[in-house]
């Protein structure tokens, strides 16, 4: 190790001459003279331990374990050999160590276990300030409430506003294990959000799972100064500032899995509601097979995408998935000998091999502003985020006109209501012809549970409701009865419906004579134009999803 470091050039000769020197005379490790010395870092340390020995180097600062991995190490066994469990994988325990070569910690850990264990490195400070913090997360949310009431924890009127009292509050163990019990069991529901909002005599916390908000605990109102104040150091917020909106962000990691959280605070008139946007990058699957259950659909998708130029818009309303939509046609053609360049705002994946910029309005990077700059790069692909104004559709257009591939998205309702729109923005008719290649039009619907889905008869009342015929005989439609994998809901995860609206001469001459939607949509219908409502009875006849989610998410166009 010493080796290590001066390889570095973190320590001399003589500084580790004269370290292994105390450490010999007074039985202490190399290392830690090293510390106490101040030659070198307890971060140097342990990097350079795992450097030593090919193992990984953990912050624990920005690792939560998962509550199921801390169950299964007892607290007294972690703090006598200083270990950390972060995640468990089939039979495998991943561990922070301080040590990974003390043979006696793993082989009681794996008896204990009856896991195999994989040693990670971590430093003293921060494996004894983890095992403060996360003993306590494999108990429930009520429990961890009576926890911290017990501990007392309250701020008197006149302190809430005490920055050194809030930030005093938020660094309490009891708060820290709460509130990294709330985000690790949100993130163990697949929840898009977390929803921590003050009413008048309640603290209440929503998690949206599957696009639906469900309550997951009440919390004395109480607690709210130090939850948020919690949030908003992670946030790298101010804790003071309550009267205004404000925006960060963080990255953490529960378990094995990296979690990217935008975090949103907004003063209402009960206290400040905060907002955790959960973007889980390893859960994200940028598979086209995975968008949608319609093969037929998928081949449009797949064909429109390897165009050389043109424009591709995808619609529909927030939260209908267009973003993973775009970046999974990106994945498409990602390529070495591609230049895909994005502007997105936020950048919400790293993506490899694609250039992607942040707008920052603050600074004067705008989406028009970026686009122009990114024609001068030579790109063969572009993405934009959203246009939400003229002058970006008026670039976008140009760039798609100049032999560039553009993928867009853009707020409408509908695929053949996304040229009125351009059209009130102002754009002119011969362009909008010209450029646009292919609009889709797309919503998420819930999934029937593959664990119980079973067929059943329909209420003739619900098929009159979706407004379609079908030839002959009505088919079987499917729903979950609730089981322990969908938590009594019958539904489990979301796919996408999609509706794909191909420009062809005809339809190029409509948007020029600035023809209806009505018009174009039947135009559409006779070249085999299907509406989402269309698209999500399919999926509904094919078992993977039920009436009820597209009668929500669809309406009948008329």
């Amino acid at each position: 190790m010493g080796e290590i470091l001066k390889a570095k050039g973190i320590v001399t000769a003589a500084q580790l001459e004269e370290a292994l020197r105390i450490g010999k005379r007074t039985n202490t490790r190399v290392g830690k003279v090293l510390v106490n010395l101040g030659y070198a870092t307890e971060r140097d340390i342990a990097e350079a331990l795992a450097d030593q020995y090919q193992l990984p180097y953990v912050m624990l600062s920005n690792n939560i374990p998962d509550p199921q991995a801390i169950k299964l190490v007892p607290e007294v066994t972690a703090r006598r050999y200083m270990v950390i469990p972060i995640s468990k994988e089939g039979d495998e325990l991943k561990v922070a160590m301080l040590d990974p070569l003390n043979v006696f910690a793993v082989d009681e850990l794996k008896k204990i276990t009856d896991c195999q264990i994989v040693p990670v490195v971590s430093t003293e400070t921060e494996v004894m300030k983890a095992l403060d913090q996360y003993y306590g997360m494999g108990s429930s949310l009520e429990d961890m409430v009576k926890k911290v009431q017990t501990s007392g924890i309250e701020l008197l009127k006149d302190e809430e506003n005490a920055p050194e009292k809030l930030e005093r509050i938020a660094g309490e163990t009891s708060i820290v294990q709460l509130v990294n019990l709330m985000i690790s069991r949100a993130v163990t529901d697949g929840a898009s959000d977390i929803h921590i909002e003050p009413d008048e005599d309640t603290l209440r916390i929503r998690v949206r799972v599957d696009g639906v908000l469900h309550e997951s605990a009440n919390l004395p109102l109480k607690l709210h100064p130090a939850v948020l104040s919690r949030i908003k150091i992670l946030g790298e917020l101010d804790i003071a500032e309550k009267r205004l909106p404000q925006d960060g962000r963080f990255l953490i990691k529960i378990g094995s899995r990296d979690i990217d959280i935008r975090l949103s605070t907004l003063p209402t008139i009960f206290g400040e509601k905060a907002v955790l946007r959960l973007l889980d990058k390893g859960n994200m699957i940028l598979d086209i097979e995975h968008l949608t259950p319609l093969p037929d659909v998928l081949d449009i998708l797949k064909k429109v995408v390897k165009r050389p130029f043109g424009m591709i818009l995808l619609t529909g309303p927030t939260g209908s998935g267009k973003t993973t939509t775009a970046y999974t046609l990106l994945g498409i053609v990602n390529t070495i000998d591609k230049n895909l360049v994005t502007v997105e705002d936020p950048v919400e994946y790293h993506l490899k091999r694609i250039n992607q910029v942040q707008v920052n309005t603050k600074v004067g990077v705008t989406f028009a502003g970026a686009l122009r700059h990114i024609l001068r790069q030579d790109p063969d692909i572009v993405m934009i985020g959203e246009i939400r104004d003229r002058e970006t559709a008026e670039i976008a257009i140009h760039a798609a006109l100049t032999g560039h591939l553009v993928i867009s998205t853009i707020h409408t309702n509908d695929s053949i209501g996304t040229i009125a729109r351009l059209l009130d923005m102002g754009i002119e008719p011969y362009l909008i012809s010209s450029a646009v290649t292919c609009i889709v039009g797309q919503r998420l619907v819930r999934k029937i549970c593959k664990s119980c889905s079973m067929p059943y008869e329909a209420d003739p009342r619900i098929i009159s409701e979706l407004g379609v015929r079908f030839p002959g005989s009505v088919p079987k439609f499917y729903k979950g009865t609730g089981c322990p994998a969908c938590k009594g809901t019958g539904l489990k995860g979301r796919v996408g419906i999609y509706e794909v609206l191909m420009l062809d001469d005809e339809i190029r001459s409509m948007i020029l004579s600035k023809a209806g939607n009505g018009v174009i949509l039947e135009a559409a219908k006779k070249k085999g134009f299907k509406t989402l409502r269309v698209q999500g009875i399919r999926a509904v006849v094919g078992g993977h999803t039920t009436v009820e989610e597209v009668l929500q998410a669809t309406q009948v166009v008329e």
